[in-house]
């Protein structure tokens, strides 16, 4: 091996350590998070087609005779059903805006969204995957069910940053009547956006819009002399006046928020708009409930 052949591997085995370094602490982080949210949660816990017995239930005049479990009804005068639980695996296709809009942060005692978006989403699958349903990530990892594809999501999440200034989820064809979460600012192109989720409410697919916003990007604090500039850098305006702009901003703000709202209520989607001040357990339980709920209609 030449010396330049060493140089390069060793710069290349220093990249892949930096990369691979905040998985241990992401992956443990999401652990955690679905733990203090549901612990020892099991996602598929109703009655339904399988093969794993679930319990048994007192039989009702709708009970056909070939349904009652005679062996347990001789024990005691009432007749039972044994269920089983329902095993249906479903997917769920996860969207997480790497933009470089994503790693704003207001303050530092706060995470950056693109970190609160990270985790939610891996807190999410830990969940997701315990409960036997198959989980994925946009653009191109399918969804698959199994401890083993928790570690190339976190891999592809720490991985993967886009060199935009907004993202858009992209056009991805996803499983017929399966499930999806967008998680970003929604900042970006609004008709993308519309387009990407008409798109899947076209092929069925239902799903849920997290909109993650830093609590500065809400109330706008600044004032006097400023210069605002996009994550990336593609953006600059310099104001005398920065107070002067609050109210257009805020109105800007109140805007795209009706508008993904509006969005969500015509593909028959969920929408929630959570702030990185807040827990972040509070957007996770909500995403359980929504999906949960589906699982069962």
């Amino acid at each position: 091996m030449t010396q330049t052949d060493a140089d390069l591997q060793a710069t290349l085995r220093s990249r892949a350590e930096g990369l691979a370094a905040p998985l241990p602490a992401l992956l443990a982080q999401a652990e955690q998070l679905a733990a203090s949210v549901l612990p020892g949660a099991h996602g598929r816990r109703r009655a339904g087609t399988g093969d794993e017995f679930w319990q048994y239930r007192p039989a009702t005049a709708s009970d056909w005779g070939a349904r009652i479990d005679w062996r347990r009804s001789a024990r005691s005068d009432a007749h039972f059903v044994r269920e089983t639980e329902w095993q249906a695996a479903q997917a769920v296709t996860l969207w997480v805006d790497q933009s470089q809009a994503m790693d704003f942060s207001g303050h530092r005692s706060r995470p950056s969204k693109a970190d609160r978006a990270r985790v939610l989403a891996l807190a999410l699958s830990v969940l997701l995957l315990k409960g036997g349903e198959r989980v994925g990530l946009m653009p191109d990892m399918p969804p698959r069910a199994g401890r083993a594809q928790l570690d190339p999501l976190a891999a592809r999440l720490m991985q993967h940053h886009s060199a935009e200034d907004y993202g858009t989820p992209p056009m991805s064809v996803l499983p017929a009547h399966s499930q999806t979460v967008f998680l970003s600012d929604f900042l970006g192109d609004q008709t993308a956006l519309q387009d990407a989720v008409g798109r899947a409410a076209d092929q069925g697919v239902r799903g849920a819009l997290v909109q993650i916003l830093d609590p500065a990007e809400e109330e706008f604090p600044y004032q006097g002399r400023s210069i605002f500039t996009s994550m990336g850098g593609g953006l600059r305006h310099e104001t005398l006046r920065a107070a002067d702009l609050r109210t257009r901003y805020r109105n800007r703000l109140a805007e795209r928020k009706d508008m993904l709202a509006d969005l969500a209520r015509a593909t028959g989607w969920q929408m929630l708009t959570h702030h990185t001040d807040q827990p972040p357990g509070l957007a996770l339980m909500w995403l359980w409930q929504q999906l949960d709920a589906r699982r069962v209609r």
